[in-house]
């Protein structure tokens, strides 16, 4: 330690509260719904099982997308956030699914999941459905 910041601390300077910012945080609270989705007494993956869930829907949808099925893996990406969605809705304890309030969350997890569906849904070749706009947006841009 330098020997002026160690001078200052000696001086009784630097210890007990701020008095240029009183009101410091200590600790941040917990998202609504952030606590354990299981008792404590159960073990670590049955505690956070909401998470894990739609992890596990991701993970399979993207498998299934690096083995050449690019529609049929991205769509079971985007159920997998959907459910995340609808787990944040309805279940009041979802351990770690709760990043923000309920209400950013549900929104950020439903857009997400509905764009990805909606994109894989819209990708060439023989797409399963088509929004005109977005073609003569896409034809503008490129040309």
């Amino acid at each position: 330690m330098p020997a002026e910041f160690a001078a200052h601390r000696e001086s009784g300077h630097g210890r007990g509260p701020s008095r240029r910012f009183p009101t410091v945080t200590r600790t941040t609270a917990r998202p609504e719904g952030g606590g354990r989705a299981a008792g404590g007494d159960a073990p670590a993956p049955a505690r956070q099982w909401p998470i894990l869930l739609v992890i596990a829907g991701t993970v399979v949808g993207l498998i299934v997308t690096a083995t050449g099925a690019f529609r049929p893996g991205t769509i079971i990406v985007g159920v997998s956030l959907l459910v995340g969605a609808v787990l944040r809705w309805a279940v009041t304890t979802v351990g770690m699914l709760a990043v923000r309030s309920r209400f950013t969350d549900v929104l950020t997890y439903g857009v997400l999941g509905l764009g990805i569906v909606l994109l894989a849904l819209m990708a060439q070749p023989d797409p399963l459905i088509r929004i005109p706009f977005l073609e003569d947006i896409i034809h503008f841009s490129v040309r």
